[in-house]
């Protein structure tokens, strides 16, 4: 017998080795990318009930009324080391405890005055509302703006919510003066809220500081910014009127 193959046989030999290399390396290739599918789609694998929950807690954020609270300082809680103590958060809280479906929107803005709500109020109603507590002109009295600009402005507001949807229910929160603006000024300034309320048939909150405005106690070093606890009195006189629109609308 030969000691060594032919070179035939050498080739044939080795054409052979090479296509089961070949095929070798194609079922390794396989069973790698089949295991890769694997890993991958147990990353991605939920539970029923997982799937179940999200899609209950995305319905429900869908179907949450939205009440925004249109305002300046007051309303954004300025001073505050949270903001959600301002009383819009807690209309939120007092929402939340009782299981109805409604989203307070803070749009509060330090320093606004009807002026500003009025120049900014299309790009608010961007979103969908159900409830709008407009609560504007403390600033403008406090500068001594001229009543009928301060009661135009306003007016105005609300004919801008109107216009996005009259179903809209709106709220609308009335603001006192100190005296020392000026016996007719002060007058003049408390009357613009109830007629206005009464003009627009609209609910209105007679004074949103009422029991807070000028005890010191209850307001922040400057006299003027309710602290955490005047906001929760804030709440309470607010939540009176906003309330029995809230359960008519459930």
């Amino acid at each position: 017998m030969p000691k060594f193959k032919t070179t035939q046989t050498l080739l044939n030999t080795s054409v052979y080795n090479n296509r089961n290399l070949l095929k070798f390396c194609y079922f390794l290739l396989v069973l790698t990318l089949l295991s890769c599918g694997n890993k991958s789609n147990s990353k991605n694998t939920t539970t029923p009930a997982e799937n179940a929950t999200s899609e209950t807690e995305a319905s429900e954020n869908e179907t949450n009324k939205i009440i925004l609270f249109f305002g300046d300082s007051i309303t954004a809680g300025y001073g505050l080391d949270d903001t959600n103590d301002a009383f819009p958060g807690i209309i939120q809280e007092k929402i939340d405890s009782i299981g109805w479906a409604y989203q307070v929107v803070n749009s509060g803005v330090s320093g606004e005055t009807t002026a500003g709500g009025k120049s900014r109020i299309d790009w608010v109603l961007n979103q969908d509302i159900d409830v709008f507590v407009l609560e504007l002109g403390a600033n403008d009295g406090l500068r001594g703006v001229p009543i009928s600009e301060t009661k135009n402005n306003l007016q105005a507001i609300i004919d801008a919510v109107r216009a996005k949807n009259p179903e809209i229910q709106i709220v609308l929160a009335g603001m006192q003066m100190p005296p020392n603006m000026g016996a007719d000024y002060t007058s003049n300034f408390k009357a613009i809220f109830p007629e206005i309320a009464t003009k627009n048939n609209v609910a209105l909150i007679p004074f949103i500081l009422k029991g807070v405005g000028g005890i010191k106690e209850l307001n922040q070093a400057d006299g003027i910014h309710p602290t955490a606890e005047g906001h929760k009195i804030l709440a309470n006189t607010v939540w009176e009127v906003l309330h029995p629109i809230l359960k008519d609308n459930i």
